[in-house]
């Protein structure tokens, strides 16, 4: 497949800024990652999605401002659980700017706050469509109620979130193979978390199955299935006590060095990033679809 690729980190000039984002088809920035709240800002020239806001409402606009990222373009905000660090701002920015939360069910009984008619549902595999960008949920193991993570896709470029995953399975594999970017989970070093201070049962809550992705299993699952056009990955979620970004980022580039492999910081955010291809990729869904209101079962 002959890819044209733009890896080009946007310049914090407005002029500039404008220019890549008529001509790229997404950009985005992660606000913050880690257990001290989790923030990712994927968008075009026209509107923007937030996943999660797990940093307060003032902070969330700080960034936002520091970024040159407008609030106005936030047209919709989807959470991927109800653990803390990923709902503590959202009811305030949500009620603030009347932006739409999208929340299942079983998340929204965690979540409180946020005004009754802000609140929306989606299903997995069932693409929920913000103006020109699509926001597909689709289910992963996790220690929560009803865990999700996204692929957002415009003009045919997918930016995947792939955080808060316990072990891989077929729907994170599936979504993973159509990214042009991602947010990989790099959360601890297994030799760290096996010699470090945290108590036998909060180790086995983050490297049992349903709590976090080691530095090895994220770079597996990019060795085995990551897609030819795959420019962007961002090392996402690191733990403060059991990682270190300088030993997570290594990895990855001893093994692909072409690829543009970014830390999103638990202290401040990301440049922000335009992820664009000149041959647009379809959004392939499985073909075995089960009924909108059950979950595809994980293995």
């Amino acid at each position: 497949m002959n890819l044209l690729h733009f890896t080009t980190e946007v310049n914090d000039s407005n002029s500039v800024k404008n220019d890549f984002l008529c001509s790229m088809s997404l950009i985005t920035a992660s606000l913050n990652s880690g257990s001290n709240g989790n923030c990712y800002y994927i968008g075009n020239s026209n509107e923007a999605v937030l996943i999660d806001v797990g940093i307060s409402c003032r902070e969330t606009e700080r960034r936002l401002q520091k970024l040159n990222l407008s609030v106005a373009l936030v047209k919709a905000i989807f959470i991927s659980h109800e653990h803390s660090d990923h709902i503590r701002g959202v009811s305030v920015f949500a009620n603030k700017y009347n932006i739409p939360v999208y929340i299942t069910d079983k998340t929204s009984r965690y979540c409180h706050g946020i005004k009754s008619e802000l609140c929306k549902r989606f299903t997995p595999l069932c693409p929920v469509q913000i103006g020109s960008i699509s926001v597909t949920a689709f289910s992963k193991f996790h220690d929560a109620a009803d865990p999700h993570s996204f692929l957002v896709s415009s003009e045919g470029v997918n930016v995947g979130v792939f955080t808060d995953i316990g072990r891989i399975c077929k729907e994170v594999i599936y979504f993973f193979k159509q990214c042009h970017a991602v947010y990989l989970e790099t959360n601890y070093d297994e030799e760290m978390l096996a010699n470090g201070t945290y108590p036998a049962q909060l180790k086995k809550r983050i490297n049992g199955g349903r709590g976090h992705l080691s530095n090895r299993q994220a770079l597996e699952l990019f060795k085995l299935h990551r897609p030819t056009y795959m420019t962007h990955v961002f090392l996402a979620h690191l733990s403060q006590e059991n990682n270190n970004p300088d030993t997570a980022i290594q990895i990855f580039k001893n093994y692909c060095p072409v690829t543009n492999f970014i830390i999103a910081s638990r202290y401040e955010p990301t440049s922000v990033y335009a992820i664009h291809s000149v041959n647009r990729a379809v959004l392939k869904l499985p073909q075995q679809q089960i009924p909108a209101a059950k979950q595809l079962s994980l293995f």
